[in-house]
Formats: structure tokens, sequence, C-alpha cells
């Protein structure tokens, strides 16, 4: 018998999830309210990094004499900058509407709310509603972002990271309050096109999830970039002014004020989980997420929850990947493979990590040992005037496998893959050490990080503690 799987929201965990439903030859329904491919696709991942491909090519403008080559002027078209990032968001979306459709998948419009555990209410756009059957419900809807307590946040030039997608006019200064991975690619992007940036952290260091060392290079290379930063530091209430807003911040110093034409919000995001109906279902969730099983199923058994909904790890191909985990379980029981996720932060020079950071090595008490390769001795890099930054390697002291890998410099989003299967498969420092890596490349530093591990880095100079 056709199992029937209905899936609540079509972002990057909800498309993928009926795909791959569809191919295992279940009876496919996709509810979503907006359009498909969800925040990444139209609010986030996909139209951000348009922007930093816009942002990443002013600041090579910048650097053009270090290449002989002398640009006298240059303007920037804020309709023509949005109308290409627009068109990538429109191509990716109207393929995954096509290949939804190649599978036979019912794609809804509108809105889902559970009734009982097979049983959902359809609302559609006309405010009419409809009772849905099914076998399975996937929970796929996403997240929202965070909208802090602060007095004066409802201010006509306050923006969350919607809204700083589709400015029109490049504002003379903003105002970024959080200094996490989104903050700092818009603190990025901005400061590219122009406007005077300052961040406003919390904590003690930007980007708190990273490797601390990764996190503290950053931070100085962003300061040269023009970038203010101020860490430790809380921003207690926005005053309107005549032509934008001041921002009262809290340090260890006091009170101060900065007037800024914007202020962007960009604490983290929210789960969200309203209009579901969960309590209804006693579906149990808090406001960190729906809880989940190791294979994305919630406490009612034919009731899955994947992505941002479930807040484990917000980032779009950790959905995708419970998506599937989540479908191979209905259709096919098997055993969740989680696997490592690698994380990418999209600013100049980016950044990549995966698996454990020092910090938590320290915490988990692990015997391990490091390495540190500075792009500044790779061929590839200096020719590509990308010297900046670093690749760092984890190992297990006894087993001599990788355990996490953290990347600052040129191209890192790509760089991290190789990351990735080293910790996903324990590799052994050997096994990536006899694996022949091309010149001149970027990879030839992970390769040499390796083989830092033991002190057999060729482009390093001696250690004083090396035995020859």
């Amino acid at each position: 018998m056709t199992k029937r799987i209905t899936i609540i929201g079509g972002g990057p965990g909800g498309y993928v999830a009926a795909i791959r439903a569809a191919m295992l030859g279940a009876e496919v329904t996709l509810i979503e309210k907006g359009d498909l491919g969800g925040t990444c696709l139209n609010r986030g991942c996909i139209p951000t990094k348009a922007l930093y491909k816009n942002a990443e090519f002013l600041y090579e403008l910048k650097k053009s004499e270090e290449l002989g080559i002398s640009i006298s002027d240059y303007s920037i078209d804020m309709s023509r900058v949005n109308d290409r990032k627009d068109n990538i968001v429109s191509k990716l979306t109207s393929g995954i509407k096509q290949i939804l459709e190649s599978y036979q998948i019912r794609i809804i419009t509108g809105t889902g709310s559970l009734i009982d555990k097979q049983t959902i209410k359809v609302r559609y756009q006309d405010n009419s509603s409809e009772l849905l059957n099914t076998d399975y419900i996937i929970i796929a809807t996403g997240s929202a972002p965070i909208i802090p307590p602060i007095k004066g946040v409802d201010n006509a030039h306050v923006m969350t990271s919607v809204e700083a997608l589709q400015f029109m006019e490049v504002p003379e200064s903003i105002v970024i309050i959080g200094g996490g991975v989104i903050g700092m690619e818009f603190a990025n992007i901005y400061n590219a096109f122009g406007s005077r940036v300052t961040v406003i952290e919390a904590m003690k260091n930007i980007l708190g999830q990273m490797d601390l060392a990764i996190a503290k290079r950053y931070q100085s290379l962003a300061k040269k970039l023009g970038i203010t930063i101020q860490a430790s530091t809380r921003a207690r209430e926005i005053i309107a002014e005549s032509n934008g807003v001041k921002v009262v911040v809290e340090s260890k110093k006091g009170e101060n004020e900065i007037a800024t034409e914007k202020v962007l919000l960009s604490v983290g995001r929210k789960p969200l989980v309203d209009n579901l109906n969960l309590e209804a279902l006693g579906i149990e969730f808090s406001n960190k997420g729906i809880k989940v099983a190791p294979n994305y199923q919630t406490n009612i058994c034919n009731v899955y929850a994947i992505g941002d909904v479930n807040g484990e790890n917000m980032l779009a191909h950790a959905a995708s990947h419970q998506g599937i985990i989540a479908v191979e379980d209905i259709m096919l029981a098997n055993s969740p493979n989680r696997g490592v996720v690698p994380s990418c932060i999209f600013v100049s020079p980016e950044i990549a990590s995966v698996g454990i950071t020092e910090e938590q090595a320290k915490e988990q008490g692990l015997d391990y040992k490091t390495s540190r390769i500075m792009f500044g001795s790779n061929g590839k890099a200096l020719t590509l005037g990308q010297e900046d930054g670093f690749v760092k390697v984890i190992a297990d002291n006894r087993t001599q496998t990788i355990l996490g890998v953290h990347i600052l410099g040129p191209h890192a989003s790509d760089l991290i893959h190789e990351g990735a299967l080293a910790v996903q498969n324990r590799l052994h420092i050997d096994q990536i050490k006899q694996t022949i890596h091309a010149h001149p490349t970027l990879s030839e530093t992970f390769h040499e990080a390796i083989l830092g591990l033991n002190d057999e880095a060729i482009h390093k100079v001696k250690s004083p503690n090396r035995r020859t």
C-alpha cells in the first residue's frame, strides 16, 4: 500500500524530503505558504550570497593597484544589483517547482495546522480551507528572526535580515546588533558597498560558535576593512532622530550613543511553531524547537520535525539531510546517520568549520593536538592576492584521527569539504598525508596542516624542537 506523506514547509528541508519521498514511491503533498525554497532561497542564503559576490568584487577593485591595474572610477547601480539577486532566486525557485512537478508531488500554496496525527487543516490564501488525510506528517516550517526586547526597536529605521536584503540605496551608516554569522555577513556586505558599519556584540567575541583562533583573527581582519566591532556591549535603546536613529549601548566603560542611519537586528532566529496546533496533539516542544529523536521523529510516532523548527542546527544543508533521514526512516526503516555538519560564513576572507573546536576539545578533556598553516605560505593564495588566514586542524593524539577542521581564507567554503570527509570518516593522519594534492592549489594548505600534526609540514620554518 502506498504511503501518504504530507510535508508542511517547502524550504530546503521540506522540498528535499518531498523529492526523496517521491523517489521512494510515496504519495507526497507539500504545503508552502510562500515561495518554494523557504527562507534560505528567498530571504537568506542565496540572496545574501548574490550580494556577497558584489561585495567580494568591490573589495577586489580596491586592491586592483596590487595587480598593476588602475581603475579611476566606478559606480554602483543598486537597481541592477537587486535585479541580478532576484533573477538568481527566481531561477532557483522555478527549477525546484519543475523538479517537484516531475515527481508528481502535489504542491499546495497555503498554511497547514494539525487536527490530529493523520489530519491536516490547510488554509488557502483566499481564506478557504480543506482537510487532508495522510499517513505521515513532516513539519518543516523553519524559523524567523528574533526581535530583541530593546526599547524603540519598532522604529522605521530598524530592519531584520529580510528588509536588509532589499536596500535600494546604500545607507551612509548602519549599526548591526549581533556579531554572529548573519550579522557579520551583512557587516561585510554593507562595508563593501560603502556604509560605515558598527557591530554591537554582547559576548566577549564575535562568531561565538567558531574556534576562538578563527574568530579572533577574523575580528582583526574585519577591523582592517573598516568595520567597527564593539564586543562585550549591549544595545539598550533606539531613539528616533530627524535623519535616522541613535543607539544607546552599554559596556564596562558605561553608556554611549551611536548615531546611525539604519539598524539591523541580528541576534538569532527562533523556530516557527505558531499556529501548528502542536499542543492539541501533545507534541513536545519548547522555545528552542520541537523535540525529536535521532530519526527526527517527534513523540507522536508518525509526525516528524526537520530543519530549523527542531532547533538542532539552523543551516539549510542540515535541514536537507534531516529531511532525507526522516523520509528514509518512514520508507525504508533505515538507521539514521546524522553525520557532521560543516558551517560556512561568507565574509572576506571566508570562514568554514567542521567538527569540534579546540575549546570543545579542552572542555571534553580530550588528548588532542593541533596544527596551523598560514595561507601566506601557499603559492595559489599568493597569486590570488588572498594570503590572509590559515587552516587549523585538530586530531586525537591517541588514535591519530581528525576531529576538527577550521579555515579562514580564500574559498574556505569549498575547501571545508575535504575536512568534512576526514571528520565524518575519522580518517587517520597518514591516510590524508599519503593523498597527493595538486600544485598549485589552495588544498595544499590543508595537506600541509595535516602534515604539521606530526611536525612534518614542508613549507614551514623548522621548529627549534624538531629533530633533524
